[in-house]
């Protein structure tokens, strides 16, 4: 009779083996053995080629082995030790390994803390976060995992980041709108951001400056910075801004006494609303909304200033807080845009939506050391909010836009007198 002598299967042997015997008890002890294995053929064959073939006597050879020793690698957001051959070359100095080069200075730890921290996962949970206290996969000291460590590593990245980030050329980005809005995180401690739109609709976290309060000075940093990333201050563009004077002052001082600037209409509301009391709350907010609605921006200004001259006998401050800066509160109804493209850039929404999730990466932090703390914490918030922006609602009507603010620079530069009147 004959026997089948075919063998059923490999025997098994090696760490892969085992661990894949105890598989469905610990899948992670299983990836740790399986990567370790593979790690170490990968070192084997990168020795070889160095060394040539283990006992053999090959007289063009580079280096020779010279034993083994134990380092650490990045796995599971922490470290784990693991044994790696060493290499001598012929002049008795030490011989990199490529894989074990690749595999130890890849920079997975920094982005799992970076990862982490930015969900709101606290240095102090971090260790809990990447290892499971009764998981098969150990947390020794040293492994990496703890709050220190998560810290360190968020530090060196976020860190990093923020160069990259105030380093990144701009003169590639065609942007027709800068939108600019201030961070108070402190009562000395103040962070303006600028964020753009492009003429497809896509929006670009730009720049970021600290300064003690939001004045002229922090403004003109911001502005210079953009500038010499490459944004041409000769190109007309729609900046919009929360309405502080020394926003139109840094602006206009950069980039041209014609250039087109409008106030957020809903700080300018808010601002008004505050200073009255509630019974004039529902018909001053129904004017106001009424004239940024209109197309024609003579009759919106009409509007807008009979609603003043009506609160000048009771409320004169209010008044002239209404009046104050109205050229360019309707500047988007003069550029004549559609009412669509008019919502979407009558205010600083966009800079508030960035705002938004700035405060929610940061909200684990108690206490702002110093400006540069807060700069690597807010960058990295301004990089997550990248993240999840889409294009501007009204897109397609960005040529509009184009051509509008194109109009408007060559009539102000042919008749600047105008300009300098209306703006008085």
């Amino acid at each position: 009779m004959t026997r089948d002598i075919t063998p059923a299967g490999s025997p098994a042997t090696g760490a892969v083996d085992e661990a894949f015997a105890e598989v469905r008890a610990s899948f992670d002890r299983f990836c740790l053995a399986a990567g370790i294995e593979a790690l170490g053929t990968m070192m084997e064959a990168d020795v070889t080629m160095a060394c040539g073939p283990r006992h053999g006597r090959d007289p063009a050879r580079r280096a020779h082995r010279w034993g083994r020793a134990r380092g650490r690698i990045g796995f599971h957001g922490g470290k784990i030790e693991v044994e790696r051959p060493r290499v001598r070359g012929v002049d008795g100095r030490e011989v990199t390994i490529p894989s074990w080069e690749t595999a130890a200075q890849e920079d997975w730890l920094g982005r799992w803390a970076m990862n982490l921290m930015l969900i709101n996962v606290s240095t102090r949970r971090f260790g809990r976060a990447v290892r499971l206290p009764e998981g098969d996969v150990p947390a020794p000291p040293g492994s990496g995992v703890s709050k220190s460590a998560a810290s360190r590593r968020f530090v060196a990245l976020s860190a990093a980041r923020l160069a990259d980030f105030m380093a990144a050329d701009l003169s590639a980005l065609d942007l027709l709108v800068v939108q600019i809005d201030g961070l108070h995180l402190g009562d000395d401690l103040v962070l303006v951001a600028a964020i753009g739109v492009d003429g497809e609709g896509n929006k670009h976290p730009l720049a970021l400056v600290e300064g003690a309060t939001e004045n002229a000075a922090t403004v003109q940093a911001l502005l210079d910075n953009l500038v010499s990333r490459g944004l041409d201050p000769t190109m007309p563009r729609l900046f919009i801004a929360d309405g502080a004077k020394a926003l139109s002052k840094a602006i206009r001082r950069t980039f041209g006494s014609a250039a087109a600037i409008q106030r957020c209409q809903i700080h300018k509301a808010r601002n008004i609303m505050e200073r009255l009391p509630k019974e004039h709350h529902a018909p001053t907010r129904r004017v106001l909304r009424q004239a940024w609605e209109l197309d024609d921006a003579d009759k919106a200004e009409k509007l807008i200033r009979n609603l003043a001259r009506r609160l000048d006998q009771q409320w004169p401050g209010v008044a002239a807080s209404i009046l104050e800066g109205l050229d360019e509160i309707l500047t988007v109804v003069r550029l004549k845009l559609p009412k669509e493209l008019r919502r979407s850039l009558a205010c600083t929404n966009i800079a508030e939506n960035m705002m938004g999730t700035i405060r929610r990466v940061t909200r684990n932090v108690k206490r702002w050391r110093d400006a540069g703390m807060a700069l690597r914490w807010v960058a990295a918030g301004m990089i997550e909010a990248n993240k999840g922006f889409r294009r501007l609602k009204a897109h397609k009507q960005l040529s509009v836009l184009r051509a509008a603010l194109q109009a408007r620079h060559d009539r102000m530069t042919i008749n600047p007198v105008a300009h300098v009147t209306r703006a008085a």
